[in-house]
């Protein structure tokens, strides 16, 4: 595991996906994909392509927030970057969920995309 410093892309990403997440910018959240990426979110399909993961956010709610917590990094190359974030969700009704989430990054024409996304959530009952 590299340093995990604010200079690691999966930083600056957790922070524009944040953004859009807490905004409901849908081509935004889409854009911060690859074009090919995996998406595995709360649902039990495992979803492909940018399209795919602009539909999942369209359906979530537009009031539902999200709270990054610990951040751990690594990298491979000066192309693939990745770690795993504790994330919670939550929306004014009390409904939250903890999830741990996983992201893949890969660097594209000089930009950082996510590559692979995988939530899992939290179970502190086992």
């Amino acid at each position: 595991m590299t340093a995990d410093t604010e200079t690691h892309p999966m930083h600056d990403m957790l922070s524009r996906w944040k953004t859009a997440f807490d905004t409901h910018q849908l081509d935004v959240m889409a854009d911060l994909y690859t074009s090919d990426v995996l998406f595995q979110g709360f649902g039990p399909e495992v979803l492909a392509g940018r399209e795919a993961v602009r539909d999942y956010y369209a359906a979530v709610p537009d009031y539902r927030r999200a709270h990054v917590g610990q951040v751990h990094t690594y990298g491979i190359g000066e192309s693939t970057a990745g770690g795993f974030a504790d994330v919670t969700f939550r929306d004014p009704s009390g409904w939250e969920a903890a999830v741990h989430l996983s992201l893949v990054l890969q660097r594209e024409g000089g930009e950082w995309r996510i590559r692979q996304y995988h939530v899992s959530r939290v179970d502190t009952d086992h």
